[in-house]
């Protein structure tokens, strides 16, 4: 599992980053999402990592 932060604005970036974080589900500074890892997910924050703070965490099942 990923716990995924993202810490810088997307205000002045390319729409097809901006679409990424959308679909990531992160909307404001600060916010944080936990999502299983994937081949898909690892590309869409190979994209915009520069805007993300990304660690590994325990899968709580």
């Amino acid at each position: 599992m990923l716990k995924i932060t993202l810490k810088k604005s997307y205000i002045g970036t390319m729409e097809k980053q901006r679409k990424i974080l959308r679909a990531l589900g992160l909307r404001k500074i600060g916010m944080t999402i936990i999502r299983k890892e994937d081949p898909s997910l690892k590309g869409m924050i190979h994209k915009v990592s520069h805007m993300l703070d990304i660690e590994q965490v325990k899968d709580s099942q």
